[in-house]
Order: structure tokens, then C-alpha cells, then sequence
């Protein structure tokens, strides 16, 4: 059984996918230190807008990071993403978990082609 701290196995494969690419473990770093608005991390980053938006979405999906509208003082609505605290534990357990074995696989119906 894995220790109660171990990436669930549904969540693995996103957190590694989200983590897999240098500019959203750049993203990461920067939330770390404060959170931001789109603009602003487009900027830090040198970074295209559109192009950031798939990298937070992605960040997103994985539960690593939130979002929130906020407005700035000359009334203009803001995107502003956080870092949300994890602390992740990498297990051989929680591996075997996140892939599909083939005992758990159903058989097929006789008769039938898969």
C-alpha cells in the first residue's frame, strides 16, 4: 500500500506531463515567488500570450496551479494564477497504480473481436 503522501495514481501521468516541459517548470518557479497576471508572466517568461495560456492550462488540468479574475485600478480585468501547494511523493507504487494492467482489463465476450 503507498504512503498516504503518494501521487494518487490518477494523478500521476498529469503531474508529470504538466511538469514535463521546461517553460511550466519555469512557470512554477515564478508562482512560487508570487503569483501574477497573465500579462506580467507572459513577460517574465519572453513568451507569447496564446503559447503561456497552454502551458497554464495544462499546469491547470494538473492541479498545480489556480486562477482568478481579478481587476486592476483602471477598471481592466486581469487573469491572475497562483501556485497552489503540493509536495508530491514519487513512489514505484504509485506507478504501478497509474498504468493499466492487464488483469484489470476485462475479457472480451466470445465471439467478439477487439
Amino acid at each position: 500500500m503507498p504512503p498516504d503522501d503518494a501521487v494518487p495514481g490518477s494523478q500521476l501521468a498529469g503531474v508529470i506531463a504538466a511538469l514535463d516541459h521546461p517553460t511550466r517548470r519555469r512557470i512554477v518557479a515564478i508562482l512560487l515567488v508570487r503569483g501574477t497576471h497573465v500579462s506580467q508572466l507572459a513577460r517574465d517568461l519572453e513568451v507569447s500570450r496564446p503559447v503561456l495560456h497552454v502551458h497554464l492550462a495544462r499546469l491547470q488540468e494538473a492541479g498545480l496551479v489556480t486562477s482568478s479574475l481579478r481587476f486592476s485600478d483602471d477598471g481592466k480585468a486581469l487573469r491572475h494564477f497562483e501556485l497552489q501547494p503540493f509536495d508530491f511523493r514519487l513512489t514505484p507504487e504509485a506507478i504501478s497504480e497509474s498504468i493499466e494492467s492487464p488483469a484489470s482489463r476485462p475479457l472480451p465476450e466470445k465471439g467478439i473481436v477487439q
